[in-house]
């Protein structure tokens, strides 16, 4: 590869050693070959660093002293990317060799692409979905299109969607330059759903790319249904509400929220959708305590929030209708948030 590559693809590590051999060599074996590889190391104390610089010296290793999180890991790598595009690229994946070609050549298809998404399958259980791109539900909830439904080509064709999962998805580096990076306060999840709405905000537009397969360890680096996920969550889709979300949606979002909530308790009292594994996990009592927990950091920081909502909506290049006809498109209900995995 010579001068500037097409594609920066950043990886950010917690630990992960035990994932990054199949996930480093599914890189080497791209058909691909004018990219450049970034890993972003999250202060692990696994040996990870050491492993990659010892393993695949053609990287670009960046080492943070302390755990920035996702959104802090990317940007760093962000900051250091030379190419084009900026493929984010979960560290327990393992990737088609076409992955990268096949992104690239959907991306170049139109300058209003901002973002491509990639077909998610569960590595575990290849003929499953993990996700299509994201649907977003009317509270800021998202849920992956597509989720554990058996692959059978329903979602083989080329297509607009709402925006990428953070577990795959291509951004255009220019894009990024006018919407900004990743939301480092975010720390963890829900950090795609903000990005993606902000492009969308400023015109960009997503397209979805079924040959770009990856295969994914859901949660294999961070626990399904943990305390710690469940507060950030909840906190973050709060946050993405109050920058992204029109006034009028954010005035009607609480009966939103209020009917996600009665029909994740009628999954717990039957044991349906992701809130009846959270209990297994915890009481009920400690989960309403992590609910309390995160509203309470939400409107802690709504001073620094609410600019932020000034700067996304200075920028906004789309009407009312638009944001109207996206939840018609890429919408989904409180049932399927509240009762599906």
């Amino acid at each position: 590869m010579n001068g500037q590559p097409a594609i920066s693809v950043v990886i950010v590590n917690y630990n992960g050693l035990s994932h990054l051999q199949e996930c480093l060599d599914s890189l080497r074996a791209q058909t691909f070959r004018d990219f450049e590889t970034i890993f972003v190391d999250n202060a692990s104390t696994d040996g990870s660093v050491e492993f990659v610089k010892n393993n695949f010296a053609e990287l670009k290793v960046i080492r943070n002293e302390k755990n920035l999180g996702y959104g802090g890991g990317n940007n760093a790598g962000i900051r250091s990317a030379e190419g084009k595009y900026i493929a984010i690229l979960n560290n327990d994946t393992k990737v088609d060799p076409d992955w990268l070609g096949m992104l690239f050549a959907a991306a170049e298809k139109g300058e209003g692409i901002g973002m491509c998404a990639s077909k998610i399958l569960n590595y575990y259980r290849p003929g499953i979905i993990d996700n299509t791109g994201l649907l977003l539900y009317k509270d800021g909830v998202a849920r992956g299109r597509g989720r554990l439904e058996r692959d059978t080509g329903q979602y083989d064709s080329e297509d607009e969607v709402f925006f990428p999962s953070g577990c795959a998805g291509l951004y255009r580096k220019g894009m990024l330059k006018e919407i900004g990076l990743l939301d480092e306060d975010f720390f963890l999840y829900v950090e795609d759903v903000d990005i993606g709405l902000r492009a969308r905000l400023a015109g960009w537009r997503c397209v979805y790319v079924p040959r770009a397969l990856v295969y994914h360890k859901y949660s294999a680096t961070t626990e399904a249904y943990s305390p710690l996920k469940a507060y950030l969550v909840e906190r973050n889709r709060i946050w993405v509400m109050m920058k992204c979300f029109p006034l009028s949606m954010i005035a009607t979002s609480p009966f939103y929220t209020l009917l996600r909530y009665l029909l994740q308790g009628y999954g717990i009292l039957t044991g349906r959708g992701a809130s009846s594994r959270i209990v297994r996990s915890y009481s009920v009592w400690e989960g309403l305590k992590i609910l309390m927990r995160s509203y309470s950091s939400a409107f802690m920081g709504c001073g620094k929030i609410l600019k932020k909502r000034r700067e996304i909506m200075g920028h906004k290049k789309v009407s009312g209708g638009d944001i109207a006809d996206w939840f018609r498109r890429f919408g989904i209900s409180a049932m399927e948030v509240a009762l599906k995995e």
